[in-house]
């Protein structure tokens, strides 16, 4: 199976150079608009893999989000994370839906993290083509704490991540009121299978769910862009698979965190309670979804 780097070498190289070059983030930038130049190109990698049967199941509740949305609620949209393509393949069937698709588009606003941005050019040139906030996630400290040995980079680091992260959460707040839709993906990494962790919700999400007023979880099931073990992002391998993404009935946060509270109040910490709710109500709907999936012929 051919990497994504080699079998679209030539349209990565020229969407590097439609690039904005937006690569490194600070507090000044964390919110960055999505580059139309560059989307037609990540939309033929998708057409070409994406095999018949792909879609959004419960498309009416994407619906009934956007119009809270609009009605100046806080919504957000926590999604299974299984690959660098789980936004794209979602934002490429999202402007399929008739009607009110191109709104739910470009209602999204995608929490990212800084990884995607500063990696390398091509990554960056893959992200850029959609709207986002970058933050300075908590796995990403974590990695740097371990990495740098130099207590005085250790300390700029955790500054400017504390910064950027600063800086995200007030463009936050204006942004969940002004008919945005909210996307995070609850676990905080792609899935890896040999490392059971990165499917554990992060303690974060809690305050995700609590500071907004309307929820959809969405699961994703099938792949066209799958992690290659022995390689970097742009390595990862390019797949025709059918992918389908379900999404729950618009459930209010609050009445959600009170729920998750109730049937774990002997829990000491509520708040990875709702980050483990979360991604249970995830898994089982990805198992619904993976049944009928593969009696379909997915790959």
């Amino acid at each position: 199976m051919d990497t994504i780097s080699h079998k679209y070498r030539d349209s990565i190289m020229r969407m590097m150079a439609a690039s904005g070059g937006q690569s490194l983030v600070t507090d000044k930038n964390v919110h960055q608009i999505g580059n139309p130049e560059i989307l037609p190109y990540i939309d033929r990698i998708i057409e070409e893999n994406l095999l018949p049967g792909s879609g959004i199941r419960g498309e009416e509740h994407l619906g009934e989000l956007l119009a809270a949305s609009q009605s100046g609620e806080p919504c957000l949209l926590l999604l299974e994370h299984y690959s660098n393509f789980d936004l794209p393949v979602f934002h490429y069937l999202l402007r399929k839906i008739p009607g009110t698709g191109q709104a739910l588009a470009e209602a999204l606003i995608a929490v990212a993290g800084i990884k995607l941005n500063e990696t390398s050019p091509a990554v960056s040139a893959f992200t850029e083509a959609y709207s986002r906030l970058v933050i300075y996630p908590s796995r990403s400290l974590e990695i740097i704490k371990r990495n740098l040995k130099d207590p005085k980079e250790l300390v700029a680091e955790i500054m400017r991540g504390t910064t950027v992260n600063h800086a995200a959460m007030k463009a936050l707040a204006e942004l969940k009121r002004s008919g945005h839709i909210v996307l995070v993906f609850p676990s905080g990494t792609r899935f890896r299978p040999w490392d059971p962790s990165t499917k554990q919700g992060v303690r974060e999400i809690d305050s995700y769910v609590k500071s907004f007023s309307k929820v959809c979880l969405v699961a994703v099931n099938g792949n066209i862009l799958r992690l290659n073990p022995e390689g970097e992002m742009m390595e990862d391998l390019i797949y025709q698979d059918r992918v389908i993404y379900a999404v729950s009935p618009v459930m209010d946060c609050a009445e959600f965190r009170a729920h998750v509270k109730h049937i774990h109040h002997f829990r000491e910490d509520k708040k990875q309670a709702v980050a483990d709710e979360i991604m249970a109500q995830l898994e089982r709907m990805h198992e619904a979804t993976e049944k009928d999936r593969l009696a379909s012929g997915a790959v």
